[in-house]
């Protein structure tokens, strides 16, 4: 225990004292002035006793016992003025004492009682602010927690994101530079075998033999090149070892949370109505999510300007009965332009400023491989829809 401590201790105690002194003063005073309204003289001094063990304790409470006995007997007990208990008077000073101390520890003890029941709040307020300290701590470690990973969420999609994008461009350079190596030295020839069967014709007179061979020449180089080209798109189509029985709200929903940043930073509401039951398509799941993934994007491109309604993003799933199922991607955007919707599926034909015009060539092609169909209409009121559709048998080589 600490000095400060004790002396507050000691000071509590003493003025305890004090106020037990006090008290058996004032009752005495009170007693003698008005002794004739009075009529029981020991209710002050058991009041006095009361108030000095609720405010000291049970000590000071016996202490003011003692006093209040001694007023007693020097002031109201004859012969007045001097101490000294006769027989007659000792039972009711014994009473008086049993109830004194009686009162004393009573109010002492309600007063521990109430020490202790405040002692308890206290401890119990003070745990409680405590344990609101922590949780107030944790929820804001939890809270930056959170945040954290939903940026490094948005981080890993965006990167994902621009992976994907990488590679599809990485994928068509590679084609292209295929395609330019497998065609160089066939056309390389036709041109050759061209220049020589016209200066063949142009010779006087012409050597027919000679140009006719260069024509077969060609013909034959031709057929070479398209033969390489048929090799590569049956290259581009194969893949049935990737095929899948697969739920295509399954892949719709991959597709989904791929881009779920990118629909909440454009403020696009996804409205999805895809029933549970629907029976599984076989098909290539990387392919698919391609075409789906693809939809998506123009479908935000094409809202991205809108600014004077809500940009909606409709995705529903719909068994057909002719044994298929369509799937629809429905925008609020700027619609479809009636003078670029006979060329929309066109190879390299685009409207964007950065668009290279395979996007939806693409899609139609994986779609038709997998025995489906896809096409686009202007739906009656803003905005344009996309539908596909994919037999359930799995239907449709590729």
């Amino acid at each position: 225990m600490s000095k400060a401590t004790r002396i507050r201790a000691w000071t509590r105690l003493l003025s305890s004292y004090v106020v037990a002194a006090l008290s058996v003063g004032i009752a005495t005073v009170i007693t003698q002035e008005m002794g004739s309204i009075i009529k029981d003289t020991a209710s002050l001094f058991f009041c006095s006793v009361m108030l000095s063990s609720w405010y000291g304790g049970i000590w000071p409470g016996a202490f003011a016992a003692l006093l209040s006995v001694l007023a007693l007997d020097y002031y109201f007990i004859p012969p007045l003025y001097a101490l000294g208990i006769g027989l007659e008077e000792a039972p009711d000073m014994i009473v008086f004492v049993a109830t004194a101390l009686f009162i004393g520890w009573l109010s002492g003890d309600q007063k521990r009682a109430q020490e202790s029941l405040s002692k308890a709040r206290d401890e119990l307020d003070a745990k409680v602010q405590e344990r609101t300290a922590q949780l107030k701590r944790a929820n804001e470690q939890l809270q930056s927690e959170i945040a954290e990973r939903e940026a490094a969420q948005e981080g890993l999609i965006q990167a994902q994101a621009e992976i994907a994008r990488i590679a599809r461009i990485t994928t068509m350079g590679e084609l292209a530079a295929s395609i330019a190596h497998e065609l160089n030295q066939p056309l390389g020839s036709i041109v050759t075998s061209g220049d020589a069967c016209l200066r063949w014709l142009a010779a006087r007179p012409p050597n027919l033999e000679e140009a006719t061979q260069a024509v077969e020449a060609i013909i034959r180089d031709g057929t070479r090149a398209s033969s390489v080209l048929v090799r590569i798109r049956g290259l581009l189509r194969r893949g049935e070892r990737l095929r899948e029985r697969l739920d295509i709200k399954d892949v719709i929903r991959e597709v989904i949370a791929l881009l779920d940043g990118e629909l909440r930073r454009n403020a696009i509401s996804l409205q999805t109505d895809m029933p549970e039951k629907l029976p599984p398509v076989v098909v290539d799941r990387v392919l698919l999510q391609q075409v789906i993934l693809n939809l998506i994007v123009n479908a935000m491109e094409a809202m991205r300007a809108v600014s004077d309604r809500a940009r909606v993003l409709r995705i529903q799933t719909e068994e057909q009965p002719s044994g298929s199922i369509v799937v629809l991607l429905q925008d609020s955007g700027v619609g479809v332009d009636p003078e670029h919707s006979s060329r929309m599926f066109e190879a390299f034909y685009t409207t964007k400023v950065q668009g290279i015009g395979m996007g939806l060539t693409i899609s139609r092609s994986i779609i038709e491989a997998h025995g489906g169909r896809l096409w686009a209409v202007a739906n009656n009121g803003p905005g344009s829809s996309f539908r596909f559709t994919l037999p359930i048998d799995g239907g449709g080589k590729m």
